[in-house]
């Protein structure tokens, strides 16, 4: 089980990621100023080890995950999918995942072919502002990480979106 903080970062703010022993596991360095939306995720020494970023042309938000330099998933939004948010993880070949659930409250889970790979959930835990992403066994916990980080990251940029398009509003 890995323990993240609830709010992954506003651009520009690092945080490190923890087994349930308290150990840092990674290290996520939120780049300042990307126009791309890049996190990086580094191991404890800040040797980096993935990389997140969004996709600046694309129909639907879309980040790509980058594990040791290659290409290792797209994660980008389903098309029609009423009442709630859906993502797709697309690896390369078959068995992509998808991350469904209350994505916006951080209680889902990921899932390969129906089977549960990952689950996230703000209730494991007491402690206020963090959550734990529990990986099954044999599954890449950076590819998983990767995955949440690129959900928070269209979450937020959602969010942004609303907003200005709220005070655009206000302003007429």
């Amino acid at each position: 089980m890995l323990v993240i903080r609830e709010k992954f970062f506003s651009i520009g703010d690092d945080f490190d990621v923890l087994d349930e022993n308290g150990q840092k596991v990674y290290r996520v360095d939120g780049k300042v100023l990307s126009v791309r939306n890049k996190v990086v995720i580094e191991d404890p020494a800040g040797n980096e080890l993935a990389t997140v970023h969004r996709h600046l042309v694309a129909m639907r938000p879309t980040y790509e995950i980058r594990i040791g330099g290659e290409k290792a998933a797209e994660v980008r939004k389903k098309l029609f999918t009423p009442f709630r948010d859906r993502f797709t993880i697309d690896v390369p070949g078959p068995d992509d995942l998808e991350m469904k659930g209350d994505l916006l409250d951080h209680e889902y889970v990921i899932e390969r072919g129906g089977a549960e790979v990952a689950a996230v959930s703000k209730r494991w835990l007491t402690i206020r502002d963090t959550y734990a992403v529990q990986v099954t066994p044999g599954e890449d916990p950076l590819l998983i990480i990767g995955s949440v980080l690129a959900l928070d990251l269209a979450l937020e940029r959602q969010e942004k979106k609303e907003e200005e398009k709220k005070k655009d509003d206000d302003d007429d």
